[in-house]
């Protein structure tokens, strides 16, 4: 038994019989015999909805862009709290997913890179990209799937009493580690692919593994159709115990296909067909954040409801006033890493809250298990950090933040630290930044302030040290690094 099994079942002992149950994995007919004696502390505990937006870019939002419609996200963050400085880990889609189930750095086992349509089904472990080059090819390969020895937060939430459903996008491997063998209970409108073919059905035209192939009427646009499952499930979950949903959409990801009648509105605005396809992507995420928001509300559980809306990268156009984007030389910067955040935590975030504070997708593990079992959870593996302090309106101590990109563009790895951003290439240039006083990063100051720059160089360099794995070290020895 782990020390955290260990630690857990004193915790769960201690709070209640439902909680025991699930830690020792008996029968669902037990865990319902368990019901007359469960505590009133368990009635209480949280519901978790996370809608997690694909390729969402911080500006992307009606509140930052005027281009955009978006009242019910716009509410959400007036309802909630905003992290204005959120974070992924990789400006890349299986390796952020990979940083948000794990808690990880993603380069801790050697998941690098979005993992490749055309591995589908493949039985190799890696892959290695020819776009790189050969020493990259060589010493920097990328997993094609999430390893199953690294735990992801739902087996423990499972383990707390919370039952699991994942909806939509899950880019993390094929249906042997599909999220149903990794703690989620049910799962609805699965592939082994990162982007749609169509966002109208039939959605996926690669040689795969698809379940929507026999579910999905010819017609369906895909937001629509997983919003209508998840609206479901939360109209008609009848357990005695918390749920977390994961709503994980394909939208905003290209091909920008807009539903139609969205699409016409905004081309009536004189749009392009591209502003026109991805505005209209937008919206129909907006439409489902408020879907979703009224189901929780109709079925009286909005004051015992967690909604989060996030995004796993930056977007692929412009994140003006942010620098870069996904898919181009600059995506270390602002515009590549840093997403919209929102949570609403009913009788703890205060309404309107603006948060400064960095955080990173790997913060999520660690504040999900807390949630789960009233206690802050200690996990010397884990990367992330519980962020429950910010919630609650306190501070939380300085870290640093890590960032690393294994594609063979020069620029490769980041760290920030409060207020202060350092960008590192592989040829040897350092760009540092004040975020506060330079939001696009225009600015670089290594020689205004040579004493910090010097101190968060030497921090990157340990942390890639300790962390990326040998193979990459080899190849830095190898170009004198």
């Amino acid at each position: 038994m782990s020390n955290f099994e260990i630690i857990y079942m004193k915790n769960i002992i201690s709070n209640t019989t439902l909680g025991i149950a699930a830690f020792l994995g008996v029968s669902n007919n037990v865990m319902a015999a368990s019901k007359s004696v469960k505590s009133s502390a368990e009635s209480k505990r949280m519901n978790i909805v996370m809608m997690f937006v694909d390729d969402l870019g911080w500006a992307d939002l009606g509140m930052r862009n005027p281009h955009y419609n978006t009242p019910n996200v716009n509410q959400l963050f007036a309802d909630g709290m905003n992290f204005e400085r959120a974070y992924v880990t990789q400006p890349a889609s299986s390796p952020s997913r990979a940083s948000l189930m794990t808690g990880k750095q993603p380069v801790r086992f050697q998941l690098v890179r979005h993992i490749d349509n055309k591995v589908a089904g493949t039985t190799e472990p890696y892959s290695y990209w020819p776009e790189n080059s050969p020493e990259l090819n060589e010493y920097m390969p990328s997993r094609n799937w999430l390893p199953m020895e690294e735990t992801i937060f739902p087996q423990l939430m499972k383990e707390c009493g919370y039952y699991n459903m994942f909806v939509g996008k899950w880019h993390l491997g094929g249906p042997e580690v599909w999220p149903d063998k990794r703690g989620y209970d049910e799962v609805y409108g699965l592939s082994d692919f990162g982007n749609v073919s169509n966002y109208y059905a039939p959605f996926f035209r690669m040689r795969g593994a698809d379940t929507t192939k026999k579910i999905a009427k010819k017609g369906d646009y895909i937001t629509e159709f997983r919003t209508d499952k998840a609206v479901s499930m939360i109209e008609n979950y009848d357990r005695d115990q918390p749920f977390i949903l994961s709503m994980h959409y394909y939208n905003v990801h290209s091909p920008n296909i807009g539903r139609k009648d969205l699409f016409d509105k905004y081309k009536a605005k004189g749009m392009t067909d591209i502003q026109a396809n991805y505005a209209a992507q937008i919206e129909a995420v907006d439409e489902s954040v408020g879907r979703i928001r009224k189901a929780i509300k109709d079925r009286g559980i909005e004051d015992n409801t967690i909604v989060i809306y996030f995004s796993d990268q930056g977007g692929l156009y412009s994140n003006y006033p942010l620098r870069g984007c996904k898919l181009i030389d600059d995506t270390m910067a602002e515009g590549g890493i840093r997403v919209p955040l929102a949570i609403y935590y009913p009788g703890v975030t205060k309404k309107g809250s603006v948060c400064q504070t960095p955080v990173q997708a790997l913060d999520f593990f660690p504040t999900f298990m807390e949630i789960a079992t009233g206690k802050k959870y200690k996990n010397k593996e884990l990367d992330g950090e519980s962020i429950m302090p910010l919630l609650k309106g306190k501070k939380m101590k300085e870290r640093n933040l890590y960032f690393f990109r294994a594609y063979n563009t020069d620029q490769y790895a980041a760290i920030i630290n409060g207020d202060w951003k350092l960008i590192k290439y592989h040829s040897g240039k350092y760009q540092l930044y004040n975020l506060r006083d330079d939001i696009s990063e225009t600015t670089d100051l290594q020689n205004v302030y040579p004493e910090r720059f010097e101190k968060m160089k030497k921090d990157l360099r340990n942390w890639e040290t300790n962390v990326v794995p040998e193979y990459e070290n080899d190849y830095r020895k190898r170009i004198n690094y």
